[in-house]
């Protein structure tokens, strides 16, 4: 597996699937790796795409330091690797705290971005929880109280899905659970979405966390013409619980952003 070197010196892993043209940066969650994404992977159409599917810092294959997990560092850590394998713009595709991720790197780098799909995400203002699930998520190193946040999380996660899923977050530092809770809870850069240009999908489910009608007024209502896509019946984790819709709603729109010209902020 290859790797890329931050300025830190992080070595963040990271996989190239497909052999095309057309740049595709794809953003796992909290509490998870890349692997989140493997169900999709094996279901999409890859002609024409060249798909970047990273470890973040403290997951998976990637190194993981004692600190160093905000938001902003996990997308100057992207928008490098994504600097060292290709000179085109590129989409960029978010699942939770990986969508979260994805709206800072647009509003960062739009000049870089040609399209984003958020997949359940976290808004750029945070999420709002109680004391009690804050504690549980912060200390959510372990397998129990994973599989808690899994139970409470997912709404069609087979008993399979769910053990493959706890094997991902197995891989995740305590250090990394602990900080990056904390930097997806409380957010922090809303009033930068009104310097994302690039055309934007956001896609909602029966997320007990991330409802429709809280999407729509966090997330897609303070980015210029984003839209919002409703699939009822899954929880938090779309591209697990329901990977073959999901699959579609990314080929969908990978095929209605591909040779089309980028929009152009008003005066």
């Amino acid at each position: 597996m290859p790797t890329y070197t931050t300025d830190d010196q992080v070595k963040i892993a990271y996989r190239i699937v497909g052999e095309g043209r057309a740049p595709v940066l794809l953003i796992h969650g909290w509490m998870m790796n890349s692997g989140v994404y493997d169900d999709v992977l094996a279901l999409l159409n890859t002609a024409g795409l060249r798909l970047i599917v990273p470890d973040l810092r403290g997951a998976g294959s990637s190194g993981k330091p004692a600190s160093g997990y905000s938001l902003d560092r996990y997308a100057q850590d992207l928008i490098g690797l994504m600097a060292s394998v290709t000179d085109q713009a590129y989409v960029v595709v978010g699942h939770s705290m990986g969508g979260q991720i994805a709206q800072l790197i647009g509003s960062l780098v739009p000049e870089q971005v040609r399209g984003i799909v958020a997949l359940c995400p976290v808004p750029a203002s945070g999420i709002p929880l109680p004391e009690e699930a804050q504690g549980l998520f912060r200390g959510a190193s372990s397998r129990a109280p994973q599989e808690t946040i899994l139970g409470m999380a997912c709404k069609q996660l087979s008993e399979a899905s769910k053990e493959r899923l706890l094997g991902l977050g197995a891989t995740v530092s305590a250090e990394c659970i602990a900080e990056s809770f904390d930097a997806w809870r409380l957010g922090g850069f809303a009033e930068r979405l009104a310097m994302i240009t690039a055309p934007t999908l956001v896609v909602a489910t029966d997320d007990p966390f991330l409802p429709p009608d809280f999407l729509r007024a966090a997330v897609v209502g303070p980015i210029a013409g984003a839209r919002l896509a409703v699939l009822p019946g899954p929880g938090h984790y779309v591209q697990v619980e329901r990977p073959v819709e999901t699959a579609a709603i990314l080929e969908g729109f990978f095929a209605g952003v591909s040779g089309g010209a980028r929009p152009q902020r008003s005066a």
